[in-house]
């Protein structure tokens, strides 16, 4: 295929390219300073980068113009040779300066400052090759003009089995590289030569799958901080908690200097984290589409998700720290919850004739602050639903079969909601704002899994895993309503706006629950 073929993104017109502003502290560069110097560098990357990461599913900036960059960091993997047929391998993090979307409440990421524009922090690992072969056409970003890459072919990393391939030696060899630094869990055994695959349906990461035995999950917007789905399963490992694939290997990044007299950060950025690959199983959300699809019955599934759910909840509680939610706190919740309400009835027409009455969800839950009523708070899973548990079983149905009678369970995905700040989705939260995302994501699968679903589904899908909760926690929570109702109308107030914005045609699944909601005062 001919060179021009991959020469698509340098040629943006100067006038369009967003500045390479320089750091606004000092940038680590590792390995070959002078191939891969700061400025030149990210000079000759910034228009390639304009273009192509707008473009990626899992840059959460979309709809905002990229106004510059800024460099955290640069790391050689593989030395960005200009001659010869090796691949060079970069790392880099990457600030994305962009304008403050309204009314947010931008969280702080590689040294964001206080009043400035809003700048996630993205992680990249690019390929350098003199020439792109035909099959990693589909990874191109471009050719630099001008820099320490020029004439060069720039890429997506992951894509390249031989780089994707490179991680996972890094991560079977702990150490330290520049401001990365590769850990292991010392009992975790990684074997080499595991062929790498990249999947193709991540949304806010990548993960790379290695021989159906580990996957790299490689965070892409990151934060200072440890991630949660990092923190959480290492700690329910450390627990003997086996609902949850215990980490084997991850790396960080050091975080950068914050200015002159400021020193370092003393949080680390979570890059990446090697778990075991669950191979042969089943995500909730087809496994509950097949049983609609069938007529089979889900509700000993449910039951038993119920159960795992407790499970982990319990888990957590124990050897993480938990709080209690008094009327301060209690109120709190029930006015930015309100907030949001409020938000999203702005942006979608739809809620308002639901407003005043849903509304009542969150008065009622301070109300019960005010009344003296508390509620414990410790970590969760923050973002729970069908798509995040997975069903490990030698049979093909949705019963009980799995040895010892009980359809065996897993959790994974502990990051939380991405759009959060990091340091919200750390915090401590009622457990019953697990269950309310996974009440919702059964309403959901009733509503996707055709017709002719039974109109009872959900109710008695959504019974039989409050059910299983209680039964594994001692706490049924159904017996707290107005605490599940305002969780469960804060998540459909979420999808609301969710689906209006990327999914119009599914706006009637939540809005179905909104108008439930609204009826359904305690």
């Amino acid at each position: 295929m001919p060179e021009a073929s991959f020469s698509r993104g340098a040629q943006h017109p100067p006038t369009a390219v967003p500045r390479a502003d320089p750091p606004p502290s000092p940038t680590r560069v590792t390995r070959a300073t002078a191939a891969t110097g700061p400025t030149g560098l990210l000079a000759s990357l910034a228009p390639l980068l304009a273009e192509w990461l707008p473009r990626q599913r899992w840059f959460a900036g979309k709809g905002r113009p990229v106004t510059g960059f800024a460099l955290v960091s640069a790391t050689e993997l593989l030395p960005c040779a200009t001659g010869g047929t090796t691949p060079g391998l970069l790392h880099l993090l990457v600030r994305a300066q962009q304008p403050e979307p309204p009314g947010h409440r931008h969280g702080s990421g590689c040294g964001h400052r206080r009043g400035a524009a809003a700048s996630d922090c993205y992680q990249l690992l690019l390929g350098v090759r003199a020439t792109l072969p035909p099959r990693l056409a589909p990874a191109l970003i471009g050719r630099p003009s001008g820099g320490p890459l020029h004439g060069l072919t720039v890429y997506e990393a992951l894509l390249d089995p031989r780089l994707a391939t490179l991680l996972l030696e890094r991560l079977r060899m702990p150490g330290t590289l520049g401001p990365l630094r590769f850990l292991c869990e010392p009992s975790a055994a990684i074997p080499s030569g595991l062929a790498p695959r990249l999947l193709t349906t991540e949304q806010s990461n990548s993960s790379v799958i290695y021989g159906d035995t580990f996957i790299l999950k490689l965070f892409r917007r990151v934060s200072p901080g440890t991630n949660p789905d990092l923190e959480l399963p290492l700690a329910l490992a450390h627990t003997g908690c086996t609902r949850v694939p215990a980490p084997a290997a991850w790396f960080e990044a050091a975080p950068p200097v914050e200015g002159a007299g400021a020193g370092p950060r003393t949080d680390p950025f979570t890059l990446g984290v090697l778990q075991p690959y669950l191979a042969g199983s089943t995500d909730g959300w087809q496994l509950a589409l097949d049983a609609l699809t069938t007529g089979d019955d889900f509700t000993e599934a449910a039951h038993a998700l119920g159960r795992a759910t407790a499970e982990v909840h319990l888990a957590m509680a124990r050897t993480l720290p938990t709080s209690v939610l008094r009327r301060p706190q209690i109120e709190h919740l029930a006015a930015v919850m309100s907030e949001r309400l409020d938000s999203a009835a702005a942006a979608v027409p739809a809620l308002h004739p639901y407003r005043a009455a849903l509304h009542t969800a969150y008065e009622d839950l301070a109300a019960l602050g005010r009344a003296g009523r508390t509620w414990t708070a410790q970590r969760i899973h923050g973002d729970l639903h069908l798509g995040q548990v997975l069903r490990q079983s030698a049979g093909g149905g949705t019963g009980s079969d799995v040895a010892g009678g009980e359809v065996r369970w897993s959790l994974i995905d502990f990051e939380g909601e991405p759009s959060r700040p990091l340091d919200e989705r750390r915090r401590p939260q009622p457990p019953v704002r697990d269950i309310a995302g996974m009440l919702r994501s059964f309403d959901y699968a009733a509503a996707v899994g055709g017709h002719d679903s039974p109109p009872d589904w959900a109710g008695r899908t959504r019974a039989a895993y409050c059910a299983g909760y209680a039964e594994a926690s001692g706490t049924d929570p159904r017996d707290e309503p107005e605490l599940l109702r305002a969780h469960e109308t804060d998540k459909a107030v979420y999808e609301v706006v969710y689906e209006a914005r990327h999914r119009p045609e599914w706006l009637p699944v939540p809005m179905s629950a909104i108008r439930r909601l609204a009826a359904a005062r305690t």
